[in-house]
């Protein structure tokens, strides 16, 4: 089994930034992709940005320019690092990681409002 809880979340107002990291513990040999996804009130869950073992890197085009995903293999730690923020970036945010079948986190809640 694996466990992946994040951390970083809370109230900020737009135009801030907050940090998100996402830790990964218990069956792991390696981590393949991994990813941050949101889902906000009375929507779809979404993928923000993800991130492949070569390195690669995906977003959301609602994100790109101010979102910048990351990865430590050596803590096996997940990070978002989300500038610029909006109030319509308001959501739980959740990481998922392919370990062996994928993983999740409970999420953390970021709200943006002013």
């Amino acid at each position: 089994q694996v466990q992946l809880v994040e951390s970083g979340g809370g109230l900020v107002q737009p135009g801030g930034s907050l940090r998100l990291s996402c830790a990964a513990s218990g069956s792991i040999f390696s981590i393949n992709d991994m990813g941050w996804y949101r889902q906000a009130p009375g929507k779809e869950r979404e993928l923000v940005a993800s991130i492949y073992s070569s390195g690669y890197t995906n977003y959301a085009d609602s994100v790109k320019g101010r979102f910048t995903i990351s990865r430590d293999n050596a803590k096996n730690t997940l990070y978002l690092q989300m500038n610029s923020l909006k109030p319509e970036d308001t959501a739980v945010y959740y990481c998922n990681a392919l370990v062996g079948r994928w993983f999740w986190g409970q999420g953390t809640q970021v709200t943006v409002s002013s």
